[in-house]
């Protein structure tokens, strides 16, 4: 039996993207794995009047369990409206499905969009597995993001030591023979906290941080020529604040030389047709910040709610951040009532 997910209260992505390409902004997809994230999730979103994206990944899917998320999609919904959004755009995705199995699993289990992943594939067997969760999820209309290009980096089961740029002469093609519903392309970002190593980057003589090399926006305008108008992803595109990098290592963290996309560059993609934008470090980052920070200052607490209640506090501001300053999705629901 497939749960629908508009009985959830959930929605899917058609209609929040084509209102972020035509108004200049780009919807978040935040990574969640446990309650406290979804906490921060919803109520920045809902407090900004955001749309969202609440991104499980085959390994959270795994940690959570399959059910237990359903109801949590569901409760989110309601959390939102209790604290005063009354009309929220909340998606339940599935981020990197790694076989056309999972994807229908995600698609039974009441999830409104999926992505496929198979950009690790040969070409023809990329399309093909694309096109066959596109024919089953459609049925049901549940969106599906493809990918062509790959990221380095890693995330959850998702490991590459290299990436490939997208080849803007493949995506006409990928597009029309699979009815994708959005693209993930590759343009330079990665997976993971260490996006770039030191020797991609350079140094700001004033702070002495790395600085990573900018994105490939000639790739992203080479698509956009050939796709007008076509819901574009971008993956791997957290920016590994330095202020909760500088209070992990403060307090017994070790993260030399994490480094982030820049979140000029992330601005200036929102311009663009990329109107969907993953982050997922960025919260692991605030999270375990606050961990640290409250465990060094309180060595004798032991409740968790002590130590994940401020872990919650820095996850809420960081999406309040991204949603107003990097994205601007902040105030674009489409009944802000």
């Amino acid at each position: 039996m497939v749960v629908d997910y508009k009985k959830l209260g959930l929605v899917n992505t058609r209609e929040m993207f084509k209102r972020a390409i035509n108004g200049g902004y780009a919807i978040p997809a935040f990574n969640f794995n446990n309650l406290e994230q979804l906490q921060a999730i919803i109520k920045a979103s809902s407090e900004l009047k955001s749309p969202v994206i609440l991104q499980v990944s085959k390994g959270a899917r795994k940690y959570a369990n399959q059910t237990l998320l359903r109801y949590l999609a569901e409760g989110a919904v309601e959390y939102a409206k209790e604290i005063g959004c009354h009309h929220p755009e909340i998606v339940l995705h599935l981020d990197h499905g790694d076989s056309f199995e999972t994807c229908k699993s995600c698609v039974d289990y009441g999830f409104s969009s999926v992505m496929i992943d198979g950009s690790a594939l040969p070409y023809e067997e990329n399309i093909a597995v694309t096109k066959k969760v596109v024919e089953y999820a459609h049925q049901f209309d549940v969106t599906v993001e493809g990918e062509l290009g790959v990221l380095a980096g890693v995330e959850d089961d998702v490991v590459a030591e290299e990436s490939h740029y997208t080849k803007p002469e493949e995506v006409v093609d990928f597009a029309t023979r699979t009815g994708v519903d959005s693209l993930a392309i590759s343009i330079g970002t990665s997976h993971g906290a260490y996006k770039f190593t030191p020797e991609q980057c350079t140094r700001d003589p004033k702070t002495g941080r790395l600085v990573p090399p900018p994105l490939a926006f000639d790739v992203l305008e080479a698509i956009e020529k050939k796709l007008p108008g076509f819901p574009i992803v971008l993956h791997g595109s957290s920016s590994v604040p330095q202020e909760y990098v500088d209070i992990i290592n403060a307090h017994g963290g070790k993260l030399p030389n994490a480094v982030g996309i820049p979140e000029e560059q992330l601005r200036k993609a929102t311009k663009s047709a990329v109107c969907k934008i993953n982050i997922d470090s960025d919260s692991r980052l605030a999270f375990t910040a606050g961990v640290r920070q409250t465990f060094d200052e309180h060595p004798e607490y032991f409740d968790p709610r002590q130590y994940c209640g401020k872990a919650r506090e820095y996850m809420e501001e960081l999406y309040k951040h991204k949603i107003t300053d990097v994205l601007g999705s902040d105030n674009k629901l489409a009944n802000l009532d």
